[in-house]
Protein backbone atom coordinates (compact mmCIF):
# COMPACT_ATOMS: atom_id res chain seq x y z
CA UNK A 1 0.00 0.00 0.00
CA UNK A 2 1.53 3.24 -1.17
CA UNK A 3 -0.47 6.11 0.27
CA UNK A 4 -0.95 7.31 3.83
CA UNK A 5 -4.14 9.01 5.01
CA UNK A 6 -3.06 12.41 6.22
CA UNK A 7 -0.59 12.08 9.09
CA UNK A 8 -2.38 9.06 10.58
CA UNK A 9 0.00 6.38 9.38
CA UNK A 10 -2.95 4.40 7.98
CA UNK A 11 -2.03 3.21 4.51
CA UNK A 12 -4.30 2.53 1.55
CA UNK A 13 -3.94 1.02 -1.90
CA UNK A 14 -4.39 3.39 -4.83
CA UNK A 15 -7.40 1.37 -6.00
CA UNK A 16 -9.97 0.45 -3.36
CA UNK A 17 -12.98 -1.87 -3.14
CA UNK A 18 -16.29 -0.11 -2.46
CA UNK A 19 -18.70 -2.35 -0.58
CA UNK A 20 -22.08 -0.82 -1.44
CA UNK A 21 -22.70 -3.18 -4.36
CA UNK A 22 -22.17 -6.35 -2.32
CA UNK A 23 -24.83 -4.96 0.00
CA UNK A 24 -27.27 -5.62 -2.87
CA UNK A 25 -27.26 -2.10 -4.26
CA UNK A 26 -30.28 -2.02 -6.61
CA UNK A 27 -30.10 -5.74 -7.42
CA UNK A 28 -29.33 -8.92 -5.51
CA UNK A 29 -25.83 -10.35 -5.31
CA UNK A 30 -25.38 -13.82 -3.83
CA UNK A 31 -23.05 -14.53 -0.90
CA UNK A 32 -20.86 -16.52 -3.29
CA UNK A 33 -20.64 -13.69 -5.84
CA UNK A 34 -19.78 -11.21 -3.09
CA UNK A 35 -17.06 -13.49 -1.74
CA UNK A 36 -15.63 -13.99 -5.24
CA UNK A 37 -15.58 -10.22 -5.83
CA UNK A 38 -13.62 -9.57 -2.62
CA UNK A 39 -11.26 -12.44 -3.41
CA UNK A 40 -10.65 -11.03 -6.89
CA UNK A 41 -9.93 -7.62 -5.35
CA UNK A 42 -7.32 -9.17 -3.09
CA UNK A 43 -5.75 -11.08 -5.97
CA UNK A 44 -5.62 -7.83 -7.97
CA UNK A 45 -3.58 -6.15 -5.25
CA UNK A 46 -6.39 -4.13 -3.66
CA UNK A 47 -5.80 -3.72 0.08
CA UNK A 48 -8.28 -1.01 1.02
CA UNK A 49 -11.91 -2.03 1.55
CA UNK A 50 -14.77 0.34 2.40
CA UNK A 51 -18.23 -0.45 3.73
CA UNK A 52 -21.05 1.02 5.87
CA UNK A 53 -24.08 -0.09 7.91
CA UNK A 54 -26.25 1.72 5.33
CA UNK A 55 -25.20 -0.70 2.59
CA UNK A 56 -27.85 -3.40 2.61
CA UNK A 57 -28.78 -2.79 6.25
CA UNK A 58 -25.53 -4.35 7.41
CA UNK A 59 -25.28 -7.00 4.69
CA UNK A 60 -22.19 -5.43 3.10
CA UNK A 61 -20.36 -5.39 6.43
CA UNK A 62 -21.22 -9.02 7.14
CA UNK A 63 -20.13 -10.18 3.69
CA UNK A 64 -16.94 -8.15 3.69
CA UNK A 65 -15.99 -9.41 7.13
CA UNK A 66 -16.55 -13.03 6.10
CA UNK A 67 -14.59 -12.63 2.86
CA UNK A 68 -11.60 -11.08 4.66
CA UNK A 69 -11.67 -13.36 7.71
CA UNK A 70 -8.74 -15.53 6.65
CA UNK A 71 -6.62 -12.63 5.37
CA UNK A 72 -3.76 -11.30 7.54
CA UNK A 73 -5.27 -8.38 9.45
CA UNK A 74 -2.13 -6.28 9.20
CA UNK A 75 -2.13 -6.49 5.40
CA UNK A 76 -5.33 -4.60 4.62
CA UNK A 77 -7.13 -1.41 5.60
CA UNK A 78 -10.86 -1.36 6.29
CA UNK A 79 -13.19 1.59 6.72
CA UNK A 80 -16.79 1.80 7.78
CA UNK A 81 -19.13 4.65 8.66
CA UNK A 82 -21.32 6.08 11.41
CA UNK A 83 -24.38 8.32 11.35
CA UNK A 84 -27.05 5.79 10.43
CA UNK A 85 -27.73 3.52 13.39
CA UNK A 86 -29.60 0.29 12.62
CA UNK A 87 -32.56 -0.79 14.73
CA UNK A 88 -34.78 -3.90 14.39
CA UNK A 89 -37.90 -3.44 12.22
CA UNK A 90 -40.98 -5.62 12.02
CA UNK A 91 -42.95 -3.90 9.27
CA UNK A 92 -41.80 -6.35 6.59
CA UNK A 93 -41.26 -5.45 2.95
CA UNK A 94 -37.95 -4.60 1.32
CA UNK A 95 -35.39 -1.81 1.36
CA UNK A 96 -35.57 -0.86 -2.33
CA UNK A 97 -36.83 2.63 -1.48
CA UNK A 98 -33.36 3.23 -0.02
CA UNK A 99 -31.69 1.47 -2.94
CA UNK A 100 -30.96 -2.00 -1.58
CA UNK A 101 -32.53 -5.31 -2.57
CA UNK A 102 -32.74 -6.74 0.94
CA UNK A 103 -35.57 -7.48 3.37
CA UNK A 104 -36.37 -4.52 5.60
CA UNK A 105 -35.49 -6.34 8.82
CA UNK A 106 -33.87 -3.19 10.19
CA UNK A 107 -34.48 0.52 9.92
CA UNK A 108 -31.99 3.35 9.78
CA UNK A 109 -32.00 6.02 12.47
CA UNK A 110 -29.96 9.16 11.86
CA UNK A 111 -27.69 9.51 14.86
CA UNK A 112 -24.49 11.57 14.98
CA UNK A 113 -24.48 11.80 18.78
CA UNK A 114 -21.41 10.64 20.69
CA UNK A 115 -23.35 7.68 22.10
CA UNK A 116 -24.75 6.87 18.67
CA UNK A 117 -21.29 6.89 17.11
CA UNK A 118 -19.97 4.37 19.62
CA UNK A 119 -23.04 2.13 19.46
CA UNK A 120 -22.96 2.13 15.67
CA UNK A 121 -19.27 1.25 15.60
CA UNK A 122 -19.76 -1.56 18.11
CA UNK A 123 -22.53 -3.07 15.97
CA UNK A 124 -20.36 -2.75 12.85
CA UNK A 125 -17.49 -4.58 14.54
CA UNK A 126 -19.85 -7.39 15.47
CA UNK A 127 -21.10 -7.74 11.88
CA UNK A 128 -17.56 -7.55 10.51
CA UNK A 129 -16.25 -10.05 13.04
CA UNK A 130 -13.34 -7.72 13.83
CA UNK A 131 -12.00 -6.07 16.95
CA UNK A 132 -11.08 -2.87 15.14
CA UNK A 133 -11.45 -0.90 11.93
CA UNK A 134 -8.78 1.38 10.53
CA UNK A 135 -10.87 4.32 9.32
CA UNK A 136 -14.23 5.74 10.44
CA UNK A 137 -16.23 8.25 8.40
CA UNK A 138 -19.23 10.35 9.39
CA UNK A 139 -21.65 9.21 6.68
CA UNK A 140 -23.75 11.77 4.76
CA UNK A 141 -24.22 14.38 7.50
CA UNK A 142 -25.74 16.80 4.94
CA UNK A 143 -28.90 17.54 6.95
CA UNK A 144 -27.28 16.98 10.34
CA UNK A 145 -24.37 19.40 10.27
CA UNK A 146 -24.86 20.82 13.77
CA UNK A 147 -24.92 17.42 15.49
CA UNK A 148 -22.14 16.05 13.29
CA UNK A 149 -19.74 18.90 14.10
CA UNK A 150 -20.82 19.32 17.74
CA UNK A 151 -20.98 15.63 18.78
CA UNK A 152 -20.11 13.24 15.95
CA UNK A 153 -16.72 14.65 15.05
CA UNK A 154 -15.49 15.00 18.66
CA UNK A 155 -16.56 11.38 19.24
CA UNK A 156 -14.40 10.27 16.32
CA UNK A 157 -11.52 12.37 17.62
CA UNK A 158 -11.82 10.61 20.99
CA UNK A 159 -11.87 7.17 19.35
CA UNK A 160 -8.71 8.09 17.49
CA UNK A 161 -6.96 9.38 20.62
CA UNK A 162 -7.90 6.15 22.42
CA UNK A 163 -6.36 4.12 19.60
CA UNK A 164 -9.68 2.47 18.72
CA UNK A 165 -9.35 3.68 15.12
CA UNK A 166 -6.36 4.94 13.18
CA UNK A 167 -7.90 7.61 10.96
CA UNK A 168 -11.12 9.64 10.97
CA UNK A 169 -13.06 11.63 8.40
CA UNK A 170 -16.36 12.25 6.65
CA UNK A 171 -17.88 10.75 3.52
CA UNK A 172 -20.40 12.62 1.36
CA UNK A 173 -21.74 13.16 -2.14
CA UNK A 174 -20.96 16.88 -1.98
CA UNK A 175 -17.81 18.96 -1.75
CA UNK A 176 -19.01 21.96 0.26
CA UNK A 177 -19.39 20.43 3.72
CA UNK A 178 -16.34 18.23 3.20
CA UNK A 179 -14.34 21.43 2.65
CA UNK A 180 -15.62 22.66 6.00
CA UNK A 181 -14.44 19.42 7.65
CA UNK A 182 -11.02 19.87 6.07
CA UNK A 183 -10.71 23.49 7.18
CA UNK A 184 -12.36 23.41 10.62
CA UNK A 185 -11.42 20.01 12.05
CA UNK A 186 -8.46 17.68 12.32
CA UNK A 187 -9.75 14.93 10.00
CA UNK A 188 -7.20 12.69 8.32
CA UNK A 189 -9.29 11.97 5.22
CA UNK A 190 -12.53 12.78 3.43
CA UNK A 191 -14.40 10.50 1.06
CA UNK A 192 -15.89 12.49 -1.82
CA UNK A 193 -18.28 10.61 -4.11
CA UNK A 194 -19.10 11.79 -7.61
CA UNK A 195 -17.77 15.33 -7.30
CA UNK A 196 -14.38 14.80 -8.90
CA UNK A 197 -14.93 13.01 -12.18
CA UNK A 198 -14.58 13.62 -15.90
CA UNK A 199 -18.12 15.03 -15.82
CA UNK A 200 -18.13 16.90 -12.49
CA UNK A 201 -15.12 18.74 -11.12
CA UNK A 202 -16.89 20.71 -8.41
CA UNK A 203 -14.46 19.34 -5.78
CA UNK A 204 -11.64 21.11 -7.61
CA UNK A 205 -12.94 24.57 -6.69
CA UNK A 206 -12.26 24.44 -2.94
CA UNK A 207 -12.08 20.91 -1.52
CA UNK A 208 -9.01 19.54 -3.26
CA UNK A 209 -6.90 22.71 -2.87
CA UNK A 210 -7.88 22.89 0.82
CA UNK A 211 -6.95 19.22 1.29
CA UNK A 212 -3.52 19.80 -0.24
CA UNK A 213 -2.99 22.88 1.93
CA UNK A 214 -4.03 21.11 5.15
CA UNK A 215 -2.37 17.76 4.43
CA UNK A 216 -5.70 15.91 4.39
CA UNK A 217 -6.13 12.94 2.08
CA UNK A 218 -9.07 12.52 -0.27
CA UNK A 219 -10.60 9.20 -1.25
CA UNK A 220 -12.64 9.54 -4.43
CA UNK A 221 -15.75 7.46 -5.01
CA UNK A 222 -18.23 7.50 -7.87
CA UNK A 223 -15.58 7.76 -10.59
CA UNK A 224 -18.15 6.60 -13.15
CA UNK A 225 -20.92 8.88 -11.79
CA UNK A 226 -23.00 5.74 -11.08
CA UNK A 227 -22.68 4.33 -14.59
CA UNK A 228 -22.58 6.95 -17.32
CA UNK A 229 -18.79 7.01 -17.58
CA UNK A 230 -18.56 3.22 -17.44
CA UNK A 231 -20.94 2.63 -20.35
CA UNK A 232 -22.41 5.76 -21.97
CA UNK A 233 -25.61 4.81 -23.78
CA UNK A 234 -29.26 5.88 -23.84
CA UNK A 235 -30.80 5.05 -20.47
CA UNK A 236 -27.45 5.10 -18.62
CA UNK A 237 -27.53 6.49 -15.09
CA UNK A 238 -25.83 9.62 -13.81
CA UNK A 239 -25.81 10.09 -10.04
CA UNK A 240 -28.40 7.29 -9.74
CA UNK A 241 -30.95 8.83 -12.12
CA UNK A 242 -31.29 8.69 -15.91
CA UNK A 243 -28.54 10.77 -17.45
CA UNK A 244 -29.61 14.08 -19.02
CA UNK A 245 -29.16 14.26 -22.78
CA UNK A 246 -26.37 16.84 -22.71
CA UNK A 247 -24.28 14.78 -20.31
CA UNK A 248 -24.88 11.61 -22.30
CA UNK A 249 -23.67 13.40 -25.42
CA UNK A 250 -20.58 14.65 -23.61
CA UNK A 251 -19.76 11.17 -22.31
CA UNK A 252 -20.22 9.66 -25.77
CA UNK A 253 -17.85 12.25 -27.25
CA UNK A 254 -15.31 11.51 -24.52
CA UNK A 255 -15.53 7.81 -25.34
CA UNK A 256 -14.83 8.54 -29.00
CA UNK A 257 -11.71 10.49 -28.04
CA UNK A 258 -10.59 7.70 -25.71
CA UNK A 259 -11.00 5.07 -28.41
CA UNK A 260 -8.97 7.18 -30.84
CA UNK A 261 -6.14 7.10 -28.28
CA UNK A 262 -6.43 3.35 -27.79
CA UNK A 263 -7.91 3.37 -24.28
CA UNK A 264 -11.34 2.88 -22.75
CA UNK A 265 -13.40 5.66 -21.18
CA UNK A 266 -13.35 3.61 -17.96
CA UNK A 267 -9.55 3.78 -17.86
CA UNK A 268 -9.65 7.54 -18.45
CA UNK A 269 -12.29 8.07 -15.76
CA UNK A 270 -10.23 6.21 -13.15
CA UNK A 271 -6.96 7.88 -14.17
CA UNK A 272 -8.55 11.32 -13.93
CA UNK A 273 -9.61 10.72 -10.31
CA UNK A 274 -6.26 9.24 -9.28
CA UNK A 275 -4.04 11.94 -10.79
CA UNK A 276 -4.74 14.78 -8.36
CA UNK A 277 -2.07 15.11 -5.62
CA UNK A 278 -4.71 15.21 -2.87
CA UNK A 279 -6.19 11.85 -3.88
CA UNK A 280 -4.90 8.85 -1.94
CA UNK A 281 -7.25 6.19 -3.31
CA UNK A 282 -10.07 5.65 -5.81
CA UNK A 283 -13.03 3.52 -4.69
CA UNK A 284 -14.72 1.24 -7.22
CA UNK A 285 -17.76 -0.88 -6.44
CA UNK A 286 -18.12 -4.29 -8.10
CA UNK A 287 -20.66 -7.07 -7.92
CA UNK A 288 -18.54 -9.83 -9.46
CA UNK A 289 -14.98 -11.04 -9.83
CA UNK A 290 -15.06 -10.06 -13.50
CA UNK A 291 -15.99 -6.46 -12.68
CA UNK A 292 -13.18 -6.23 -10.13
CA UNK A 293 -10.66 -7.63 -12.60
CA UNK A 294 -11.80 -5.18 -15.26
CA UNK A 295 -11.49 -2.25 -12.86
CA UNK A 296 -7.96 -3.30 -11.89
CA UNK A 297 -6.96 -3.68 -15.55
CA UNK A 298 -8.43 -0.30 -16.48
CA UNK A 299 -6.77 1.37 -13.49
CA UNK A 300 -3.39 0.02 -14.57
CA UNK A 301 -3.80 1.27 -18.17
CA UNK A 302 -1.55 4.25 -18.98
CA UNK A 303 -3.47 7.21 -20.38
CA UNK A 304 -1.48 9.20 -22.96
CA UNK A 305 -1.06 12.94 -22.31
CA UNK A 306 -2.39 13.58 -25.82
CA UNK A 307 -5.78 12.26 -24.70
CA UNK A 308 -6.12 14.91 -21.99
CA UNK A 309 -4.96 17.57 -24.40
CA UNK A 310 -7.57 16.61 -26.99
CA UNK A 311 -10.29 16.75 -24.35
CA UNK A 312 -9.16 20.29 -23.51
CA UNK A 313 -8.85 21.32 -27.14
CA UNK A 314 -12.41 20.19 -27.82
CA UNK A 315 -13.83 21.78 -24.66
CA UNK A 316 -14.76 18.43 -23.14
CA UNK A 317 -12.46 19.09 -20.18
CA UNK A 318 -11.89 22.55 -18.75
CA UNK A 319 -9.35 21.77 -16.01
CA UNK A 320 -5.56 21.69 -16.18
CA UNK A 321 -5.66 18.43 -14.21
CA UNK A 322 -4.26 15.97 -15.01
CA UNK A 323 -1.13 17.53 -16.48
Amino acid sequence: MKNTLGSSGVRVSELAFGGAVIGNLFTEVTDEQAHEAVTAAWQSGIRYFDTAPHYGLGLSERRLGEALRDRPRTEYTLSTKVGRRLEPATDGGDDLADGFAVPATRRRVWDFSADGVRRTLEASLERLGLDRVDVIYLHDPDDHAEEAFREGYPALEKLRSEGVVGAIGAGMNQAGMLTRFVRETDVDVVLCAGRYTLLDQSALTELLPAAVERGVSVVVGGAFNSGLLADPRPGATYNYAQAPGDLLDRALRMREVAERHGISLRAAALAFCAAHPAVASVLVGARSAAEVQDAAEQFATPVPPAFWQELRDTGLLTTEEPS
